[in-house]
């Protein structure tokens, strides 16, 4: 009986990534990390489940969503955001790797705000108990976790600052700097030769409250007076002290040496 010859043009399935151990996780290579002790890293891949990764444009969780377990984000950007019953949409703050995530609804029965991949991401899972292990086993474990709700907590602070008395220029050169620095602090070059800047105009003015079309003009002005350039999905600053002044940040939006859960 005849055979089906094999197909030599067959792809394979691709294998699923290896999941890096905590004790060789890559963020932590970054001097934006702080060093962690071998007990806290062991504690912290107790309560690892695994690693989970969405395509950009994915749900990681659903406005109120009542079973989400805690994450890290490893790899990628994502934004929190609310919505309103007709559709409009408030970004709270936008997630970049070694970000803890979830905390708030622990706090009260449901996720009050989703969680959606910017980008394609990768999130380290925990256990849904494991706010409560982290502080029940290590209390500098738990220290740090209010340090990172707090640290969260004064981002959206500014943020409210910019909706509420910013002006179009001053909120978006905030958002320019405050971005461009936290993404650089994850690189190797420090962004001298600018970083990731995945966020479309509809981003930047559903988390400024600004029109896109406001957006689209006062992005172009400051781009026009040689502020900053983004092309090719990256970001420059071309003249940071001017775009400092404009935004009037207090410090210099460099963000400071934080845990890593």
């Amino acid at each position: 009986m005849p055979t089906t010859p094999p197909n030599d043009d067959a792809v394979a399935p691709a294998a699923p990534p290896v999941e890096a151990r905590c004790n060789a996780c890559p963020l932590r290579r970054h001097a934006l990390f702080e060093e962690p002790t071998s007990e806290e890293i062991e504690l912290v891949q107790s309560l690892k489940k695994r690693e989970h990764r969405l395509q950009a444009g994915e749900t990681l969780i659903h406005e109120g969503q009542t079973d989400a377990p805690l994450y890290t984000l490893l790899e990628g950007w994502a934004f929190r955001y609310k919505t309103l019953s007709d559709g409009r949409r408030q970004i709270l703050s936008f997630l970049l790797a070694g970000d803890f995530i979830g905390v708030q609804q622990k706090m009260g029965d449901a996720a009050a705000h989703g969680v959606d991949a910017l980008t394609d991401a990768a999130f380290c899972v925990f256990q849904r108990d494991s706010l409560w292990e982290l502080h029940r086993r290590s209390p500098t474990m738990g220290f740090n976790i209010t340090w990172l709700t707090a640290h969260e907590e004064s981002m959206v602070d500014d943020t409210l600052l910019s909706v509420g008395r910013r002006s179009a220029e001053e909120r978006i050169a905030s958002m320019l700097i405050l971005l461009f620095k936290r993404a650089a602090s994850l690189q190797a070059d420090a962004g001298r030769e600018g970083v990731p800047f995945p966020l479309t105009q509809q981003h930047i003015a559903d988390g400024l409250g600004l029109s896109l079309v406001h957006t689209n003009k006062t992005m172009r002005k400051l781009e026009r007076r040689g502020l900053h350039r983004i092309e090719g999905g990256r970001l420059y600053l071309r003249d940071v002290r001017t775009l400092a002044r404009l935004a009037d940040l207090w410090g210099d939006g460099r963000p400071p040496q934080r845990p890593l859960v």
